[in-house]
């Protein structure tokens, strides 16, 4: 016994820290002896290693990223240990069981772990399945990546032991524990598991409605105060044959343009070039600000079928702005294993990357991503400038919630559990491909909706529908006609029998609009059967009424502006929509939601629609810039190529747009020359200056600036050595005298001097001159120079203008 606990200590010093472990009184469960070389063995007993236990062992903490209670088969997350401040630790051990496992055989370990710091961590030698740390030291936190282990494997345990000079701490239960189990695998979840077919009857139809949840308030970390907004959503009811995006492919051309412009164009095209595997394309505006109260703005939504083959649906929408951040469904499939239509789904999202941008900020530059990545989810471990990150590895609040809801089913359904929902059963004929005998050489748009009757009363009249021609591939086959009509009367008029409404039963009432005091909701119906006439129903499919929430609460009180004058009918002719709104001037004191309306919204009637779809030419290549450099202009055309007798065309025959070249070259420009200066001399010759200051340095290869000073000879008087009366001042000449006697007594002659300091400048603006002194000094006889007069020096000064 003496002799294997030795042999313990020796292994224990070379995987956690030093001799001072010896001393710390470990037990071990004794092995047999022909087992204690395998490294099962040694892993196992490193899971019965006991030791001192501190009662503070809750400062050390395993977390998994994300905090998951399941994992992923075959997902790799980010595991962390850690030491809350001031705590630390010198030595870990790392290891995942399987649950019930006692880990004496490799089968017991489950998935695998990945070394992401070879300075911090590395692989038990004596057990593989374990992470240990390459270097005794002092250290707070340490990461590996753990890969899940496959299909069917149950729970795992992950456990970590942590070393802390003779202390060890090891949990069976608690902060150094994390149990996860297996996470069960919805259908369209992964691709890894092939889709089952769909045994459901008839077709459904649902509303998709998107909840935005990215505000400031619960994202405050460099929020876009300005630019925030959601892209248009786009998305469709599809068959398995078709994945518009997943995590794990990569982004197409049309993903790529969502993700990263918002653009929801060319997403579109992919999706109609699908033909039969596509059933409905879901679109959805732009939200310009991303967030706003229900009560200003409802949530956008929009519905969408499925039937038998194509009940998957997918949609995406962007982030604003994010270098290719999205939100977004991925073949959530609506068919139910009992043969039936999913009532509700409701999934909270966070974003995710296209792989098609490198940045890592909501406003990062534009820097494309070469090779491009897989899809993936973002994580809060990301880069630790990224707006989600979380030194802790916690998960990511959501940005946004989608709802959606079944609202109707038609056919005769084959579910085997009964639903406990009472659907209403809407015609969703318009969904369907109607049989229609046009030319193949023919290609239409789709037919618009039904206009209103252009009867009032009750006399007969027709209502309209139209189509444009956007092909005649064989003039020689005539294409039908692009209006259809049909008998109608006004709203109320029957005058026969079975033309009557049939009309579901309501649904359940809104939430109220207010949270506190009086407010609205509403409840809706639909059409289950229209009248044999074809006329419009007549019944309502709205009802409104008053609420009251909380009776005793006190309103939010806030003062709000007039309403402004109504917009504009949104359409040109027919059904449209037009709206007004008022501002709030004064918000509630106590920070609350306004609780008045600020927005209204009503229908419009404009004179029946009679004008065709005017068909046009491509538009033309952008015309030249008007300018050689600089800002200018650009213009392309388009012609009208349906014949002008169909209706007067309102659509734009000509663009223009802002174009920019290389800047212009910019010349030199100076001010006007000063005045004059006064001469520098008294007597005899001197000079004067003038001087000009630079207003506009050259750019872009403009002309330089020409000179700035110049001078010109000025010549007073002639100097006189008499004092101007006459006489010789006798003193001076005998002092004048007396001083050359003196430097011929010395048989020297002069040698230059260094130049005197530059005198203060005579003006302080406007262009003033400074003047500097050479003198002179003795040098020898034998050295001849041509001048020894004092040197003087001039230069302009204070140019700028006063």
């Amino acid at each position: 016994m003496a002799g294997a606990g030795i042999f313990m200590c020796i292994l224990l010093l070379q995987f956690f820290i030093s001799t001072a472990l010896c001393n710390a009184g470990f037990i071990f469960t004794e092995e047999p002896s022909e087992r204690a070389g395998k490294s099962d063995g040694y892993c196992s007993r490193i899971l019965r290693a006991q030791g001192t236990r501190n009662e503070g062992y809750n400062e050390f903490r395993l977390r998994v990223e994300g905090d998951p209670e399941n994992y992923q088969p075959g997902s790799t997350y980010r595991v962390t240990l850690y030491a809350s401040s001031p705590a630390y630790f010198r030595g870990f051990t790392l290891i995942a069981l399987k649950e019930g496992r006692e880990g004496d055989k490799e089968e017991d370990y489950a998935g695998n772990f990945q070394i992401i710091d070879e300075e911090d961590t590395q692989f038990m030698i004596n057990c593989p399945s374990a992470v240990t740390e390459s270097t005794p030291r002092r250290r707070t936190r340490i990461q590996v990546f753990w890969t899940a282990p496959p299909s069917s494997s149950g729970c795992v345990t992950l456990k970590a032991s942590i070393v802390q000079k003779r202390i060890i701490y090891f949990q069976d239960e608690g902060s150094l524990t994390k149990r996860m189990c297996e996470k069960e695998s919805l259908y369209g979840e992964t691709t890894e598991k092939p889709l089952l077919d769909c045994c459901a009857c008839g077709t459904a139809k649902y509303r998709v409605t998107f909840y935005g949840n990215w505000s400031e308030k619960v994202h405050p970390k460099d929020y876009p105060r300005r630019a925030n907004h959601w892209s248009a959503i786009i998305g469709a009811s599809h068959s398995k044959n078709y994945v518009l995006w997943e995590y794990g492919g990569y982004a197409s051309e049309g993903i790529k343009k969502v993700a990263e412009l918002g653009s929801p164009v060319s997403m579109e095209e992919e999706i109609r070039q699908k033909g039969d595997d596509v059933l409905t394309v879901i679109k959805m505006k732009a939200q310009w600000p991303a967030w706003q109260p229900l009560n200003v703005r409802a949530a956008p939504s929009a519905e969408f079928s499925v039937d038998r083959t194509r009940h998957l649906m997918s949609f995406l929408t962007m982030l604003g702005p994010s270098p290719d951040w999205n939100v977004g469904l991925s073949a959530e499939d609506l068919c139910t294993k009992e043969c039936g239509w999913a009532q509700r789904v409701v999934q909270d999202m966070i974003p995710w990357d296209a792989g098609t941008d490198n940045g890592v900020t909501y406003e990062s530059p534009n820097k494309p991503t070469v090779p491009q990545e897989k899809i993936r989810p973002l994580t809060s471990l990301d880069h630790p400038q990224s707006p989600f990150y979380d030194p802790e590895g916690g998960a990511i609040t959501p940005v946004a919630r989608v709802v959606v809801e079944r609202i109707a089913r038609k056919g005769e359904q084959c579910n085997v559990v009964p639903d406990n929902v009472d659907d209403i059963v809407a015609d969703i004929a318009q969904e369907e491909k109607e049989e229609d005998d046009t030319p193949e050489t023919c290609i239409y748009s789709n037919w618009s909706p039904w206009s209103a009757c252009s009867s009032a009363t009750c006399d007969k009249g027709k209502r309209m529908r139209q189509r444009m021609l956007k092909a005649q591939l064989d003039l020689s086959v005539p294409c039908p006609h692009t209006q259809d009509f049909e008998p109608c009367m006004g709203p109320g008029c029957s005058d026969e029998e079975g033309s009557t409404c049939t009309m579901s039963e309501w649904i359940t009432w809104s939430p109220c609009s207010m949270s506190c005091g009086m407010g609205l909701r509403s409840r809706e119906r639909y059409v289950k059967q229209f009248p044999d006439d074809g006329s419009v129903c007549t019944l309502p499919t709205e009802e409104n009424e008053k609420c009251i929430v909380n009776e005793e609460c006190t309103p939010n009180s806030c003062l709000v502006t007039e309403w402004g004058e109504w917009d504009s009918c949104s359409a040109t002719c027919g059904l449209g929509m037009k709206r007004r709104e008022r501002m709030v001037k004064m918000p509630p004191p106590d920070g609350s939601i306004c609780g008045a309306e600020v927005l209204e919204v009503e229908k419009c009637m404009m004179p029946e629609c009679h004008t065709i779809p005017c068909m046009l030419s491509p538009w033309s290549d952008w015309s030249d810039c008007s300018v050689t450099c600089g800002k200018g202009m650009r213009t392309r055309q388009r012609v009208l190529k349906s014949p002008v007798e169909l209706g007067e065309c309102i659509e734009d025959l000509e663009q223009v747009e802002k174009c920019m070249l290389p800047e212009c070259p910019t010349d030199c420009m100076v001010s006007e020359w000063t005045e004059w200066s006064e001469c520098n001399k008294s007597c005899g010759k001197g000079h004067m200056i003038r001087t000009r200051i630079v207003k506009l340095e050259p750019q872009f290869g403009g002309d330089s600036c020409p000179e700035t000073v110049q001078r010109k000879k000025c010549k007073i008087r002639k100097c006189n050595r008499d004092d101007g009366q006459g006489q010789v001042n006798s003193d001076e000449k005998k002092r004048r005298k007396e001083a050359r006697e003196k430097r011929r007594s010395k048989q020297g002659e002069v040698l230059p001097r260094p130049w005197s300091s530059w005198t203060d400048c005579t003006k302080l603006c406007g262009g003033g001159i400074q003047e500097r002194l050479m003198t002179a000094k003795k040098r020898l006889k034998s050295t001849q120079l041509p001048s020894c007069k004092d040197r003087k020096e001039i230069r302009a000064c204070n140019v700028y203008p006063c």
